[in-house]
């Protein structure tokens, strides 16, 4: 039997190769294992085209350890994070900076509507005790695309520093580093890497690393003493997730086989076309705007039908080999297709089919579809 596909936005559908080489065990402090990080950043470092003033910091966690750690560390304790909101996310990088007791403010918009560059130089402008501002590049609650570049321009012209949530985007969507003049971009393994879950990463300027010290509320989540331990060592500081580390390794090596940014994107694209031609075909109808969406979940509106649960949608689906996600939204009933992972349209075509032959047998089409 096939392992049901996940159509979520990470964990997602691995590999074989992947998967395979979480077989090998691997010593914390081995020579080996050392230089299997060291090239893992390399490469992250390249694929965010960085350059010798940059630095990439691996830590054991989630993308939200990443996030908190990048926040902790680039934002002083006197600082003031001006947080661009417009989904869960976002929020979510809000609640850190209180949970930090770090001061900072929120410009929010509904979920499918992006931050206006315009109304974002106005804030800055008058609020001067604004150091940084927190974006999410793909806002993975609907998967709306935000206006990095255009973001970034007015941030480096008002002479602050932006920290990028790149959690969904990186390595799909194009990230220049030193052209965005980004303190920091922040991604993990298991989403358009195609890797597993268990370790984030920042990739930053040497020079705001160094810079940092201090500010880290946590020992663990210290992101300087990580860095200069490695520098010093080669080794993680504390015990590293030394099978998510090699499953990595192989994803990178597929990325980079496949063709790198470009052709993971063209893939991506492909999927998500897939899903939206038939999906829509089917009566379902897109929450965002195509211009806003980006290929790496699509949020389709529930159907208009008074007994739709998703949870009945959720099992029925993957009874027939497909995982979908929830959605996000509090005021609209949605459910979340991602098109992200190792699958094609050949699987998307089979998960349209399982949706769609779902929602009819359970009686949801509405009138006319």
């Amino acid at each position: 039997m096939r392992e049901p596909i996940l159509l979520t936005p990470g964990p997602l559908t691995t590999s074989l190769a992947t998967k395979t080489a979480m077989l090998k065990d691997w010593g914390s402090w081995d020579h080996d294992f050392n230089t299997l990080t060291a090239s893992v950043c390399s490469d992250l470092l390249a694929i965010a085209h960085g350059t010798a003033e940059h630095v990439c910091v691996p830590l054991q966690g989630s993308g939200t350890y990443a996030v908190e750690a990048a926040i902790a560390n680039l934002l002083p304790r006197d600082g003031k994070l001006l947080v661009l909101i417009n989904g869960a996310y976002g929020k979510r990088m809000a609640l850190i900076a209180h949970t930090l007791g770090r001061a900072f403010s929120v410009y929010e918009t509904e979920d499918d509507q992006v931050p206006e560059p315009a109304t974002v130089a106005r804030l800055l402008q008058e609020d001067p005790a604004i150091t940084h501002v927190g974006l999410i590049h793909c806002e993975t609650s609907t998967g709306i695309l935000n206006p990095l570049s255009e973001i970034a321009a007015i941030v480096h012209a008002a002479g602050r520093k932006l920290i990028v949530d790149a959690m969904s985007s990186f390595g799909a969507l194009d990230i220049d580093v030193g052209q965005l003049h980004a303190e920091a971009v922040i991604a993990s393994s298991n989403k358009c890497l195609e890797g597993v879950p268990g370790m984030g990463f920042v990739i930053m300027r040497r020079e705001g690393l160094l810079a940092s010290r201090g500010n880290s509320h946590s020992l663990a989540l210290d992101l300087l003493a990580q860095y200069e331990y490695m520098q010093s060592t080669g080794q993680w500081r504390f015990t590293p997730p030394t099978h998510v580390v090699a499953a990595l390794r192989m994803a990178l090596d597929q990325y980079l086989a496949e063709g790198g940014q470009p052709a993971r994107l063209a893939r991506y694209q492909r999927n998500a076309a897939v899903l939206q031609h038939q999906l829509q075909q089917a009566g379902l109808q897109l929450f965002l705007p195509t211009a806003r969406q980006a290929p790496i979940i699509l949020t389709f509106r529930a159907p208009a039908h008074p007994d739709y649960r998703f949870g009945q949608l959720y099992e029925a689906v993957r009874n027939k080999g497909f995982v979908l996600y929830p959605g996000k939204l509090t005021s609209q009933e949605t459910f979340r297709v991602g098109c992200i992972g190792a699958i094609d349209q050949a699987e998307l075509e089979q998960a349209c089919h399982a949706i769609t032959t779902t929602i009819r047998e359970l009686g949801w089409t509405t009138q006319g579809n």
